[in-house]
């Protein structure tokens, strides 16, 4: 419950703080290309049910059918406003309404596709008695997943075979040593390594 409380909190604080800023990202995103402000996409929550996931688009419409992974920063598919708010992990920030609804927390492990969860073994399934979250243990070592995607042969068969199993691994010792206290820490982590990066 105490997990919970603050989350709802700090998304209700933090959707209130920022909107001026969320106002202006809005704005610069239509102004930068054409389709929605929102990218909304299916993802795999708690209890192994799927929801919406919100997030500034940062591509340029039908991107996804160019693929599910995204290649490296400097991704053509990125608009110039995307690279900006990718780099600062801004483009997280409609998740916010996520947490305030309940389907992701501020830690966690983060929200998979449907179509990638289809190659999770009967083990890997525990990652699901809680919710997703914005960052988490395999959120902070995978930060810069796309470069590393965009560094494999196969980028596909990379994320699947190397990739998702590791970040299991890393899920799943969340999953044992979670505690109010130590989402703190990754919080606290996350936001350093964002402002330094």
């Amino acid at each position: 419950m105490l997990k919970r409380g603050f989350d709802v909190v700090f998304s209700i604080m933090g959707l209130f703080v920022l909107s001026p800023i969320l106002i202006l990202i809005a704005v610069l995103i239509k102004i930068d290309s054409r389709g929605p402000i929102l990218f909304v996409q299916g993802r795999v929550g708690k209890n192994n049910t799927d929801f919406n996931i919100f997030k500034f688009r940062t591509m340029r419409i039908q991107s996804q059918n160019k693929g599910l992974l995204t290649l490296g920063n400097n991704d053509s598919r990125i608009t110039k406003v995307g690279y900006f708010l990718r780099r600062y992990k801004i483009d997280e920030f409609p998740q916010l309404i996520n947490i305030l609804k309940g389907d992701m927390s501020f830690v966690g492990p983060r929200p998979e596709l449907r179509y990638y969860v289809n190659f999770y073994n009967e083990d890997d399934m525990k990652i699901f008695a809680v919710r997703p979250g914005i960052t988490g243990l395999a959120s902070l070592k995978y930060r810069n997943e796309v470069e590393l995607l965009k560094a494999a042969e196969n980028p596909e068969e990379f994320f699947i075979k190397t990739i998702i199993p590791d970040k299991l691994k890393y899920n799943k010792e969340y999953i044992r040593k979670r505690n109010f206290f130590f989402d703190l820490k990754l919080i606290a982590v996350t936001v350093i390594k964002v402002i330094t990066k």
